[in-house]
């Protein structure tokens, strides 16, 4: 079942990893502008990577016209956003991200998001090095090519962090998901779909379970929605 697939994967990814942090004030970043431009909170959900070096980035706001973080999100070229739950004052955004994204670019060196937040223009990104990567190699490349994030810490962490937990997955299995997301889903996780390195593309799960490309894409994004809502502590999306 999935929940043993999930289980099998956490297992296998004991042992210590490093953690860098990462402070950035660039408006141009869009977490970072949103809240500089509202004087709000916003915080990462979950970063979920799809295909073709794309990101679903889920983010919560807090203290903003959710019609004014759409429009803002908007006007940066490579983010396609979406409302996913409106809130007196906020909301839960999906932004799909293809460049110039800070957490994304981390996330191509090896170097997994966990935590991406901003208030009022100050942003913060806390993120896990995978095995195998140097984490030097990662924040040298990554200063680099932003100039104005600064370092702020690097430490040590007992074990990564899991993409979802096991009480955060079954309880969307149990209650939220259609059957066929549910099956769109084991498929992907026991088949590496969701390892980083990637060991299976959207296309060979799709040819697994012998549906189009399109159709995977559709009922995996739509599931991923429904753990996000989980996350987020609401019902269906």
């Amino acid at each position: 079942c999935l929940q043993q697939a999930y289980s099998t994967m956490n297992d296998s990814q004991h042992g210590a990893v490093e953690e860098v942090v990462f402070a950035l004030s660039d408006p141009n970043y869009p977490f970072v502008g949103v809240s500089e431009a509202e004087q709000c909170q916003v915080e990462l959900e979950k970063m979920i990577p799809h295909e073709d070096e794309q990101y679903a980035e889920f983010f919560s706001v807090i203290g903003a016209d959710p019609d004014h973080v759409l429009a803002l999100a908007k006007e940066h070229p490579h983010v396609e956003p979406a409302v996913l739950d409106r809130r007196e004052g906020g909301g839960l955004f999906e932004f799909v991200v293809s460049g110039g994204c800070p957490a994304r670019h981390l996330a191509t060196l090896g170097a997994l998001p966990q935590v991406v937040e901003s208030t009022d223009g100050k942003g913060r990104i806390a993120a896990e090095v995978l095995p195998g990567y140097d984490t030097s190699d990662v924040v040298d490349e990554f200063l680099e090519d932003h100039v104005s994030a600064e370092l702020v810490a690097k430490r040590e962490k007992a074990q990564p962090t899991p993409l979802f937990t096991g009480r955060e997955l079954q309880r969307t299995i149990d209650e939220q998901m259609t059957d066929r997301q549910r099956e769109v889903l084991r498929a992907a996780y026991e088949t590496g779909y969701y390892e980083r390195p990637r060991e299976t593309t959207g296309e060979e799960v799709a040819d697994e379970l012998g549906i189009t490309g399109a159709t995977f894409s559709q009922h995996i994004r739509a599931a991923e929605r429904n753990l996000i809502a989980v996350l987020y502590g609401e019902d269906t999306i």
